[in-house]
C-alpha cells in the first residue's frame, strides 16, 4: 500500500512518535495536547519505551 492510499487507516500515535524522531523532528513536535492520552502514546513511540515503565535497575556484577 502506498502512503496515499484511501484506504489505508490512519496511524496511531505511537508510530506517529516513532515516525517524527527518525525524521529527525525534535520531541516537542508532538502535535497533541499536554496530559492528553494520545500525547503520552506520541512520546512514547518518540522515546522508543512506555511512559509507565520505570527505568531499567543496574546489573550487579558480582
Amino acid at each position: 500500500m502506498s502512503e496515499t492510499d484511501p484506504h489505508r487507516p490512519p496511524d496511531d500515535p505511537i508510530t506517529q512518535g516513532a515516525r517524527a524522531r527518525i525524521q529527525g523532528r525534535p520531541r516537542d513536535a508532538c502535535p497533541y495536547p499536554v496530559n492528553s492520552p494520545e500525547r503520552t502514546a506520541w512520546l512514547e513511540g518518540y522515546d522508543g519505551s512506555p511512559a509507565d515503565r520505570s527505568p531499567d535497575r543496574p546489573l550487579d556484577n558480582g
